[in-house]
């Protein structure tokens, strides 16, 4: 007996589950004495007797699991490539992804195209669990030869879906604030970047890992059946499924957590479903790259993400302002309009639709109260709530009018936006209205003033503003 130890730098590893996947594919084979993998380093150590196996045949084993040990430096030019583009096109768009104006559920859309997309770092991660649920003794019909594979999904599809619910009430009971809210939203947006960047394949956040109780429980491969194997399925250490927990969690909201985790759920059926018929067509090579793609996809996302968390703290911060350093009012066609004053009372009108608030900017004058009617046109799942984080506002949209009241009592910016943080918009508070021309850009303030973010408004003791909305008085001082 020879014994050798070799250390390998194993690309294509994302998650813990890979570093048990290693482990027990290579305990298998004759020769290896002991396996050890660091993550966090893409390094895999190997003991092993050189009288049964060799490095060639141990780089074959993790090229058949889909890891390669050879760098793929132009794929990796590519992906930076793609997010750069990606940032200045988020930017350029000051709503993200804001496909709302041609579906009223876009935003769901964009989670369902996640999941089919992520879909594939299921295949690889849960295909032999998938494929061992999936095979039909019973071949007579088509339906009876795919009842398991129907089965196996629709219990990760009610998994998921429950999980999200069960999470996004969890988020309503523990967001205090809407400064919490929107820093949970971030920090789920960070979270997707560095698990898109581990993905694609870049070792810049490999020691960021985040591991959650409720994902620590293990497959028991003597379930009663497909369906109850696809629901224990929900609760795999799986790094985009905790990044969709984390998502859930930032809704603050049952229904909408598990909506959005259905959306994510069903977008990942499609291949799972044809898995057994898509292995056989596509080769190693193009599998590992989709799943790199899928990465960058997550990473866009996650900038989505973070964009709508600083939203929701009051901060439109749009990357395309910072790059060209203008004003971000300045980089899109943004109408605007100016109170109009009577018996001593300001009343300005905006109109809530599918493509969001408009006019996207509107001045009022300090110290004199404001009348803020939004009308809504056409009320969808994204503009329903809108949040003004200085104000401490939260208010449900319905059909029709609504009325917020306050007296805004110094000059600044008021940003707001819809609880996704996808919407945005600001009233711009001036000392003299009737000296203002809405029309003279050179009068405009920028959006991001640091003097009025949410924060600083949240935690100032005084100069706090009176607020009311149509039906409840506000105490400003909660």
């Amino acid at each position: 007996m020879s014994i050798k130890k070799e250390v390998l730098t194993v690309h294509g590893m994302t998650c813990t589950a890979c570093e048990e996947r290693i482990i027990r594919s290579l305990s298998k084979m004759e020769g290896i004495l002991s396996v050890r993998v660091k993550l966090s380093m893409q390094k895999v150590e190997i003991d092993y007797d050189t009288e049964l196996c060799n490095i060639p045949m141990i780089k074959e084993t993790l090229m058949n699991l889909g890891y390669y040990t050879e760098n793929s430096l132009n794929y990796k030019i590519i992906g930076i490539f793609i997010i750069v583009a990606a940032t200045l096109f988020l930017g350029h768009f000051s709503t993200g992804f804001d496909i709302t104006s041609k579906a009223e559920n876009a935003s769901y859309f964009m989670l369902f195209a996640l999941g089919f997309l992520t879909s594939i770092h299921c295949v690889g991660m849960c295909g032999g669990l998938m494929l061992s649920q999936s095979i039909s003794e019973d071949t007579s019909s088509k339906f009876k030869a795919m009842k398991p594979a129907l089965l196996y999904n629709a219990g990760r599809v009610i998994s998921y879906t429950i999980l999200g619910c069960i999470v996004g009430s969890l988020g309503s009971v523990i967001s205090l604030s809407l400064v919490f809210k929107a820093g949970l939203q971030i920090f789920a947006g960070l979270f997707m970047i560095i698990m898109g960047f581990n993905i694609a394949g870049f070792n810049l956040f490999r020691r960021f890992l985040i591991h959650f109780p409720w994902s620590a429980c293990s497959i028991n491969k003597n379930g009663k059946g497909p369906f109850i194997v696809g629901i224990l399925n929900g609760f795999i250490p799986c790094g985009p499924l905790q990044t969709m927990q984390i998502y859930a969690l930032s809704t603050g909201s049952a229904y909408k957590g598990g909506v959005s985790m259905l959306a994510f759920a069903l977008g990942t059926v499609p291949l799972m479903l044809t898995f057994g018929a898509v292995t056989g067509i596509l080769s190693k090579n193009l599998t590992k790259d989709l799943v790199k793609l899928s990465g960058i996809f997550i990473i866009i996302l996650g900038l989505v993400m973070g964009k709508r968390g600083l939203a929701l703290a009051g901060l439109n911060i749009s990357p395309m302002a910072i790059l060209s350093n203008k004003k971000t009012s300045d980089i899109s066609s943004i109408t605007s309009s100016k109170a109009v004053i009577k018996d001593g009372i300001q009343t300005i009108t905006i109109t809530a639709d599918r493509l969001g608030y408009n006019p996207g900017v509107v001045y009022v004058q300090k110290s004199i109260p404001v009348k803020w009617i939004i009308n809504g046109k056409v009320i969808t799942s994204c503009n329903n709530q809108i949040i003004v984080p200085s104000l401490g506002i939260q208010k449900n949209l319905e059909d029709g009018e609504n009325i917020i009241e306050f007296t805004p009592e110094k000059t600044g910016d008021i940003n707001y936006s819809c609880w996704m943080g996808m919407l945005t918009g600001v009233i711009r508070v001036v000392d003299d209205l009737s000296t203002f021309d809405v029309s003279n850009s050179s009068q405009t303030t920028t959006v991001n003033n640091v003097d009025c973010c949410a924060v600083r408004n949240l935690q100032s003791s005084s100069g706090k503003p009176e607020l009311t909305d149509k039906n409840n008085k506000i105490d400003s001082n909660k």
